[in-house]
């Protein structure tokens, strides 16, 4: 079918049925205000409680008369799209008037606020520790609920029906119907997800973290968010056992959901037989590997030390948890590579993780070894495209290319505006990749004296990284917004 053709198929989203979901998605986002409003009121910060009622009742106020509206049951995917993007930026721009209670300037506000709904944990701040316990347990708790809210708007809305969304939901129920499912597997999700936060709570406290900084690390590790209460991150916790901990805490998070999900009800080897789970952590030994034989090699380090931070630091990005045992700016340029490799690629699908997710490393291999395949078979020979077991459809590998492609673009496009700026260009492409990675490991790039335009890019890099790149896109893409439309019922 021509271009042409594809044109007049489509059709732009309906206002009425995006304005219902993202109301009743803005009710469900209260809960994320709520929070620092407690935990203000709890340490008697009076402004910050005051600033934090601001976006609990608009988001009331937008969300309630606008989950009313009357609208059909199915969305389109552009529909889909839209919601997911707009409620991340409604997010984040809301939460940005509570951060703001802290003294910071607005941009700084809104970096904070992005980089924690975003669970990405870069920040332009000096010094956590100088930053008040309400801001700190305020913006770990936003990474905690972003990183429950992008695997539930996963589930519910943004994927289309098919293995990957089954594999997601983690049973075999249709996905057909992709509102009215949100509910069943956002209920598995939650479970998981609420589980694994008070095993690492009291795994935390059993190493004696105090409370305070067990909360903290607890809910940014499981999001995989990485915003810590010290501003020596990891190393503040303690010893290397503890701080391998959190790594460990922070590794759950980044698998799939699903998974966990069946592991917990009798299949403890679902976890062991995944692909994508071993993918996973072979790359993240593999990481380990080459970042502490550059450490010793190349970084002046010596073994013991690169022994014990080099695991650290290869979990933290493969993950995109974003913690660091270390100065990330002192690295050598061995190890700043590796680690730009591990926050690429991210984890695993289903998951709180960042990056282009494994599921589609894999395919992009898979590809690869095609082409090298091809050229000593005959000409006519059928060779099937499978992937972790299972035959990939067409349109899975078109996603995947397109999104790999999408991400490479959209880093050389962020890295330009910091080469004519002046900035070293290896370590703002570090922190380029760790936004649009939803990583949170900065090489110091990343800081108060940032360049204004730089903090909005790098918070555009944030969001495209949760959302994937294509939903930003959707949101810009002049049909979503004008000509034909479905008849709305």
């Amino acid at each position: 079918m021509s271009l042409k053709g594809t044109a007049v198929l489509s059709q732009a989203i309906r206002l009425r049925v995006v304005l219902k979901y993202l109301g009743e998605l803005s009710v469900s986002l209260a809960g994320m205000a709520v929070v620092p409003l407690l935990v203000a009121v709890w340490f008697g910060n009076s402004l910050f409680a005051w600033h934090s009622a601001v976006p609990l009742f608009v988001l009331l106020a937008l969300g309630v008369p606008l989950s009313r509206l009357k609208a059909p049951g199915e969305i389109q995917h552009n529909e889909a799209l839209t919601i997911t993007a707009l409620t991340f930026v409604l997010a984040a721009t809301v939460m940005t008037w509570p951060f703001a209670a802290s003294g910071l300037p607005l941009l700084d506000a809104l970096f904070e606020a992005t980089s924690a709904v975003t669970t990405t944990g870069l920040s332009t701040l000096g010094s956590a520790e100088a930053l008040s316990p309400t801001h700190l347990l305020s913006r770990a708790w936003l990474q905690w609920y972003g990183g429950l809210a992008i695997v539930v708007l996963a589930l519910g809305l943004v994927l289309e029906p098919g293995a990957t969304a089954k594999r997601l939901a983690g049973s075999e129920a249709g996905a057909r119907d992709m509102v009215s499912g949100t509910r069943a597997r956002a209920r598995r999700a939650l479970v998981v997800y609420g589980l694994l936060t008070v095993i690492g709570f009291v795994m935390l406290l059993a190493v004696g973290v105090p409370p305070f900084a067990a909360a903290v690390h607890t809910l940014a590790s499981i999001s995989t968010g990485g915003f810590s209460s010290y501003d020596s991150s990891l190393a503040g916790l303690g010893p290397w056992p503890v701080q391998a901990l959190v790594l460990a805490i922070a590794l759950l998070g980044a698998m799939s959901f699903s998974l966990t999900y069946r592991a917990g009800r009798g299949e403890p080897g679902a976890l062991l037989r995944d692909r994508e789970v071993l993918s996973l952590l072979l790359l993240c030994l593999a990481g380990s590997a080459a970042i502490t034989l550059a450490m010793a090699l190349a970084g002046g380090r010596s073994w013991s030390q690169a022994l014990a931070d080099g695991p650290l630091l290869a979990f933290s990005a493969q993950t995109t948890a974003g913690f660091a045992p270390l100065d990330i700016g002192g690295l050598d340029a061995g190890s700043k590579l590796a680690l730009i490799v591990g926050m690429i690629v991210g984890g695993d699908a289903g998951s709180t993780a960042g990056g282009i997710k494994i599921l589609r490393f894999l395919i992009v291999l898979r590809l690869l070894h095609l082409l090298l395949l091809r050229s000593a078979l005959p000409q006519h020979a059928v060779v099937p495209q499978t992937v972790a077991g299972r035959t990939l459809e067409p349109a899975e590998i078109q996603v995947a290319v397109s999104l790999v492609v999408l991400y490479a673009v959209t880093i050389m496009v962020s890295w330009f505006p910091f080469l004519l700026l002046g900035y070293s260009p290896f370590d703002s492409l570090f922190d380029v990749v760790s936004a649009l990675g939803t990583v949170g490991l900065s090489t110091g790039v990343t800081g108060p004296d940032l360049h204004p335009l730089l903090k909005v890019v790098l918070c555009v890099d944030m969001l495209m990284g949760r959302l994937e790149i294509v939903a930003v896109l959707v949101l810009f893409y002049p049909p979503t917004w004008f000509g034909r439309r479905r008849l709305t019922e």
